[in-house]
């Protein structure tokens, strides 16, 4: 039978990923969706980007933009270095790419200009990875940057109580629109929470492989969680983005 399963932020840690990858033990048959963030953090975001291209010739993936896959992008396309994107993974980043030539290294850049920056599956599940803030939905939204930048989405779900009712007027017009909403961004353990949070119909599995957590994927059908290690356990001689 056919799986959906979604794969939070990687921030560069390819033992992570592939770690999850044999957890699952992926199908031919099985769709993948990446909710974006594979780079910037630990020293193999451009070996994460060719596992991923690599995946994506084999079998249905659909890898989602996220905010430091931007960067990145900006980067291979124009060699710019954004300070901003250098002190938060960036710097691990570029030096990852110190073995791929130009002819790869434009390989990847078209790999991340064909990103999508939302995916919405055949039973109105989205996918993005950050959130929306259009009442009518991810196809009204006036800035395209919400999709990998907004937090407002998972902070509202956060503070709702859960005995709200779809029919009162207070109930959030966006959570109507779709029957799940699967997010990253946001690391669950900054709220103390090592696995994919759920809150009203909204999921974030983004687990806070950029810091001291694990890449995380989860069954969307079955909510059947995978994880890695501890990306710190994985990398041991390195600090990832984590300070001090």
């Amino acid at each position: 039978m056919k799986r959906t399963i979604a794969i939070g932020d990687i921030h560069g840690g390819l033992r992570a990923l592939t770690q999850v990858l044999n957890k699952v033990e992926v199908k031919d048959e099985d769709k993948l969706i990446f909710v974006g963030d594979y780079v910037d953090g630990w020293s193999e975001a451009a070996q994460v980007v060719q596992l991923l291209i690599e995946l994506s010739q084999k079998i249905e993936c659909v890898c989602i933009k996220g905010n430091h896959d931007v960067w990145t992008e900006a980067w291979l396309r124009s060699g710019e270095v954004n300070p901003v994107w250098y002190m938060h993974g960036g710097k691990e980043t570029m030096e990852s790419y110190e073995v791929f030539s130009d002819e790869e290294k434009q390989i990847h850049l078209n790999f991340f200009e064909n990103m999508p920056l939302y995916h919405l599956d055949d039973e109105n599940r989205l996918f993005l990875h950050a959130g929306f803030t259009s009442v009518k939905g991810v196809e009204f939204e006036v800035n395209p940057e919400y999709f990998y930048l907004d937090r407002t989405l998972w902070e509202m779900v956060l503070t709702m109580k859960t005995d709200i009712g779809e029919d009162e007027s207070i109930f959030p017009k966006r959570l109507k629109l779709y029957k799940e909403v699967y997010i990253g961004h946001t690391p669950t353990t900054n709220f103390g929470v090592e696995v994919p949070m759920h809150a009203m119909n909204v999921w974030n599995i983004d687990t806070g492989a950029a810091f001291k957590g694990k890449v995380s994927a989860i069954n969307v059908d079955t909510k059947v969680v995978y994880q890695s290690d501890n990306l710190p356990d994985l990398y041991p001689d390195e600090t990832g983005r984590n300070k001090g």
